[in-house]
């Protein structure tokens, strides 16, 4: 893949990300909260896509989208483990709420994981910034 096509869709990944984030902040508002937990997660899965157009990693699977990334961005120390651990408790809470219809969060339990969203994907606007410098 040309270097212009990947900067193209790591952008449109990015976007993506924000507009995610942005539906989740209307959701929690308006308290549709299991909802809100979906979105979390998709909106941390497509900066991870973004990064993993960089890389020219590609899988179908979530689950080896986010071992993928632990591997090379976590573990490494790229970025903080706190990330790791809200990466996969997200994963995690997508399913239950998506599947489990027992399962539920509080509010404040899922503005927490918002938070942390918003600010991984801020770090990795960062980090794909760097890495894209010539």
């Amino acid at each position: 893949m040309i270097d212009h096509d990947k900067n193209v869709l790591m952008n449109l990944r990015i976007k993506q990300s924000e507009k995610t984030l942005s539906e989740t902040s209307f959701l929690i508002e308006n308290k549709l909260l299991a909802l809100a937990v979906n979105r979390i997660y998709y909106s941390i899965f497509y900066a991870i896509s973004a990064v993993s157009i960089k890389d020219n990693f590609s899988t179908s699977k979530h689950k080896r989208l986010l071992g993928w990334f632990n591997k090379n961005y976590i573990y490494c120390g790229l970025l903080s483990k706190e990330y790791g651990k809200m990466i996969y408790a997200s994963y995690e809470n997508r399913e239950k709420s998506d599947y489990d219809f027992l399962f539920e969060m509080t509010k404040e339990e899922i503005i927490k994981y918002f938070e942390l969203a918003k600010e991984f994907v801020a770090e990795i606007k960062k980090l794909l910034e760097i890495t894209n410098q010539p």
